[in-house]
């Protein structure tokens, strides 16, 4: 189940409405597009050349984002960088905004390395579990994040800073810059916001040192969309975790039983379509918007899909889950995905971070 609106927008943008006033509205944001696209293009000449200002930290920055809407596993791709570096004795430390907490665009520690020190309400799930799932990760969040990288620096003392979801975030230099693309849709229609999914134009991937594409197909080379150094990856479910607490089982175990998966993340259907692919059969879905803030109207919804459909076994992701933590009694015998990216040709990728520490 999608929401009306995000179903409608899409179906609009893609050409699948055909009434005259969808039509009409198609026009009116194609148009909208227009200046979006020309504005985008002069803040990024403008940083280019110097007339908005761009600040280099002391120590190396790398960058990870996208350049589309919707998910193409920014979170995974982060969690693998930290600990690569992490188990070559670096001390790394993300920069955030903590889009979605209480505290976003707040200047703060969510984790030393050591403590958690905002629950996940305030910092936004995604700071939170990059810091729950990589040992000895420090996360900052704040809306300047050359401030907070100064900041870190200060109070945290790391080797390397990797600015999430940083594509578009140009006042910090950076000195890799990781851009991830869906192999499926990798420039998602060509058309920049209002009027489709870039969120700024696709000659923007000449900023980009390194390109990723992700959710690609074993054996399938995706169609590739600049020259530039290249490294395929793939999502790939490993286990299940309860909710409750507990030891990970395998996916197996939800063979044959009546399943209901939930999510609040950019892409709900490629979430469902993996559990799928991997042999579980959902009897029933629901997706709430992107970092989802989980209250009694949304567990309330999860429990009337799970009852009519008469499903025994809830499924959800590792980033919703860091919100459910008041609902496990309620939600009762709910398991928690175990994602991690798997890259195809990783050489590249590793060639480029060791260039960064040489």
């Amino acid at each position: 189940m999608k929401l009306p609106s995000e179903h409608y927008y899409r179906d609009l943008v893609e050409g699948r409405r055909e009434a005259v006033s969808d039509r009409l509205l198609l026009a009116l944001l194609r148009a909208l597009a227009v200046p979006y696209a020309a504005v985008l293009r002069l803040r990024a000449a403008a940083y280019r050349i110097g007339l908005l200002p761009s600040h280099r930290l002391p120590v190396p920055v790398i960058s990870v984002g996208n350049i589309a809407l919707g998910g193409t596993g920014k979170t995974p791709v982060v969690a693998w960088l930290s600990q690569y570096l992490i188990k070559r004795g670096k001390r790394v430390a993300v920069l955030s905004r903590g889009y979605g907490g209480s505290a976003e665009g707040e200047l703060r520690i969510v984790c030393d390395g050591k403590s958690m020190l905002l629950p996940p309400e305030a910092s936004g799930d995604e700071p939170y579990l990059l810091a729950q799932k990589v040992p000895g990760l420090m996360t900052v969040i704040g809306a300047n994040r050359y401030r907070a990288g100064l900041f870190a620096l200060k109070e945290l003392q790391p080797d390397v800073f990797i600015l999430d979801d940083g594509f578009q975030h140009l006042r910090l230099k950076r000195d890799l810059d990781i851009l991830l693309l869906d192999a499926k849709r990798p420039l998602a229609g060509g058309r920049t916001l209002p009027a489709g999914f870039l969120r700024e134009p696709a000659a923007a991937v000449q900023r980009a040192d390194l390109i990723v594409y992700t959710r690609c197909v074993p054996g399938l080379a995706p169609e590739p969309v600049a020259q530039k150094p290249a490294c395929r990856s793939a999502h790939r479910l490993t286990g299940l975790m309860p909710l409750a607490g507990g030891a990970r089982v395998g996916l197996d175990s939800a063979a044959g039983a009546r399943v209901t998966a939930f999510s609040g993340i950019a892409d709900p259907a490629g979430f469902f379509d993996l559990l799928e692919a991997d042999g579980v059969k959902l009897t029933a879905t629901l997706a709430f918007p992107d970092h989802a803030s989980y209250g009694e109207e949304e567990i309330a919804a999860i429990c009337r899909l799970r009852d009519a459909s008469r499903s025994t076994v809830l499924i959800t992701t590792e980033k919703d889950a860091v919100k459910l933590a008041p609902y496990r009694e309620r939600l009762g015998n709910c398991f928690v995905t175990l994602l991690e990216i798997e890259f195809e040709e990783s050489g590249v990728l590793l060639d480029k971070l060791d260039e960064l520490f040489r």
